[in-house]
């Protein structure tokens, strides 16, 4: 596998270990009477899509640079906390620049 799509599916991983926000666009046509279809209708949802702990585990488990978790100090544990919390804030800020530039 090429380094490039490791880092691919790296980072879907971690979207889905982070949980993140989603649109779905539904559009409705009429015909007017020339025959052309019209837009009538057109309706974005955002669904909020939850953490997968499956891969929050597959990323912890399958990363060289951490230690597994049993072996670590109190204090490796808090950092990492601090870390994971930074990540999921990050994560936020981009899903709600994402929902403030679809509402424009």
């Amino acid at each position: 596998m090429k380094d490039d799509d490791f880092k691919k599916l790296k980072k879907v991983l971690l979207k889905k270990a982070l949980g993140y926000v989603t649109s779905e666009q539904v559009c409705e046509y009429t015909i007017d009477p020339s025959g052309e279809p019209v837009l009538s209708k057109k309706k974005i949802t955002k669904k909020q899509v939850s953490p997968d702990l499956a891969a929050v585990k597959i990323l912890l488990e399958n990363d060289e640079h951490t230690i597994p978790l049993a072996q670590m100090s109190d204090e490796q544990l808090l950092l990492e906390r601090d870390r994971l919390k930074q990540l999921i804030r990050e994560e936020e800020d981009a899903d709600r620049k994402m929902q403030q530039t679809d509402e424009v």
